[in-house]
């Protein structure tokens, strides 16, 4: 398997830049806090180390929709990253922006890695100021505590 790596980047109030890579490519997009895109994404990784075989969440860039899309195939993940014109755009419509497949563990501890970044470096209070939202304290601690119990030590 290859490396997976999941950024968040708060830029100005109510915005975020999200990137994804690996050694086979790379996806850069905008999120706004219109919506709560962070908590649906860990919720999402969350419901797959849970168990669910498919899932996704959504980030709204105003008005293009970027939708990450799971599928759990046993400790792997097929991780699709697809930009859609609007949110009432149907599953399958929209351009594939990034693919991978990794490991469960992969996917998880890319997850809270970057969400701890954030935390690391601004704290909840000065990420609340800046997103516009609060810190997704919930749903990261719901994935973490899920990994624990559920996810092996894979690579």
């Amino acid at each position: 398997m290859t490396s997976l790596t999941i950024t968040w980047t708060l830029g100005s109030h109510g915005w975020a830049l999200v990137k994804v890579a690996d050694d086979h490519g790379e996806a850069d997009v905008i999120a706004s806090y219109v919506t709560d895109g962070p908590e649906q994404f860990l919720y999402a990784v969350a419901r797959l180390v849970l168990g669910d075989r498919e899932t996704r969440a959504e980030l709204f860039g105003e008005p293009q929709v970027y939708r990450w899309c799971f599928q759990r195939h046993g400790a792997e993940v097929t991780i699709r990253l697809v930009v859609a014109d609007d949110d009432r755009a149907p599953d399958g419509a929209g351009t594939l922006l990034w693919s991978g497949r990794h490991t469960l563990a992969q996917l998880a501890r890319s997850a809270v890695r970057a969400f701890d970044q954030i935390a690391y470096e601004l704290g909840d209070e000065a990420y609340a100021a800046q997103w516009g939202r609060p810190f997704p304290r919930t749903e990261l601690e719901v994935l973490r505590t899920a990994m624990r119990v559920h996810v092996r030590a894979t690579p």
